[in-house]
């Protein structure tokens, strides 16, 4: 215990008990964090059972209260800003409903101490007695998302017992305040380049007659599945391209090519392709959108993301103007148009609007193949003379 109550003074830390409507078990986990540290926080979230009398009887920790229940989510939010001004740099987590054994503390304070950036997941035991169908089904659910979101496979994605590097994750932006805060905090840790970890630990559920659980099972649910649309929406735009792009980012086009095509691996046919890809999806008319799918396309295809990318810069600014008019002339051949016609914006119609950019999009089109099956073969005939496959 005294090891322990130093680590939390020399790494620290210190233990916040989100509780509502606990007053029955309150007290035993309080007592139990007791004899770990006292730099204990519990925050009352509009408790209506006498949670408020129970807290009276304990004298030096530090107590918060909700007016009304505001959520798990906003409780903890607000703990870390008071553990914040309080000087603390992490923060153990513990349910007030007695699931979360304190004892296992310690193995949170070993594996931060190893991983000082990380935030650390206690990954339950579910192989013990009374665990609710719900909680089972529930964890493989959100373990499923977050994989999705972050591409990290964690074993226990809903545990409450955590240590978070709070320090670290001061000015991260959150928009939940309930149970789905701890699905966002975990992906928003990931979007931050802070490592996640997971600790094995014990759990406890109580029979069913005697368990509280405030969790809504319809209104909660809603609640994360709209929370999983908006950041699986958000690592799919965001994220993920930028997670892809981050390798070439320092990296002038000299360097790339001479990394990632000369002393690339692969075949000189694959190596065409990724470049014609590249060149393809760098003119074809969906801006913005161009390096999400060329990337989603290119693993789909097993092509080299860092030559499609090189390739796809031929629509860099100073080349724009010079695409969309070629894209435009292009389509105007194809559907026998001789080109933009002299008007004044009197003149605009939504037909001749329509008819425009139809001749862009076709012309884009066109020419995004041309360019691309072009760059294919030039590459490749360049590669089977300057390069040696390996």
């Amino acid at each position: 215990m005294d090891s322990s109550r130093n680590i939390f003074d020399s790494h620290n830390c210190c233990i916040i008990i989100p509780t509502y409507n606990n007053r029955a078990t309150l007290a035993g986990v309080v007592e139990d964090a007791l004899a770990y540290t006292s730099r204990i926080i519990v925050i009352n979230d509009g408790s209506t059972d006498g949670t408020a009398d129970v807290l009276d009887r304990f004298t030096g920790i530090d107590i918060l209260h909700n007016e009304v229940n505001r959520g798990k989510g906003y409780s903890l939010r607000k703990a870390f800003r008071f553990a914040l001004e309080k000087g603390y740099d992490y923060a153990i987590t513990i349910d007030s409903d007695g699931q979360h054994l304190v004892r296992n503390v310690p193995v949170f304070l070993k594996k931060s101490m190893e991983h000082p950036d990380a935030l650390i997941i206690g990954s339950r035991d579910m192989n013990v007695d009374n665990v609710p169908l719900k909680s089972s089904v529930g964890k493989q659910f959100s373990n499923f998302w977050i994989t999705v979101m972050t591409g990290l496979k964690l074993s226990d994605t809903q545990s409450g017992f955590r240590l978070y590097p709070i320090r670290r994750l001061a000015g991260t932006r959150f928009i939940s305040s309930r149970f789905e805060f701890e699905v966002e905090v975990i992906v928003k840790s990931v979007w931050k380049g802070l490592e996640v970890e997971t600790v094995p630990v014990e759990v406890y559920y109580a029979p069913e007659g005697e368990r509280i659980s405030h969790y809504r099972p319809f209104v909660d649910f809603m609640r994360i599945s709209l929370l999983n649309v908006l950041l699986v929406t958000l690592s799919l735009f965001v994220f993920w391209p930028k997670k892809a792009l981050a390798p070439y980012r320092n990296k002038s086009i000299r360097q790339l090519i001479h990394d990632e095509i000369y002393l690339a691996t692969g075949s000189n046919l694959k190596i065409a392709m990724a470049i014609g890809f590249g060149v393809f999806m760098g003119i074809v008319p969906i801006w913005g959108y161009q390096l999400l799918v060329g990337f989603t396309l290119a693993h789909f295809f097993r092509l080299n993301k860092a030559i499609f990318f090189v390739a796809a810069n031929i629509s860099f600014p100073p080349l724009i103007p010079l695409i969309l008019f070629a894209s435009f002339y292009t389509g105007g051949l194809l559907l026998g148009d001789s080109g933009l016609q002299a008007f004044s914006m009197r003149d605009v119609t939504f037909d001749l609007a329509f008819t425009y950019l139809k001749q862009y999009v076709l012309g884009a089109i066109l020419l995004a193949l041309i360019a691309g099956t072009t760059a294919f073969f030039i590459s490749y005939s360049v590669l089977s003379f300057w390069r040696k496959e390996k």
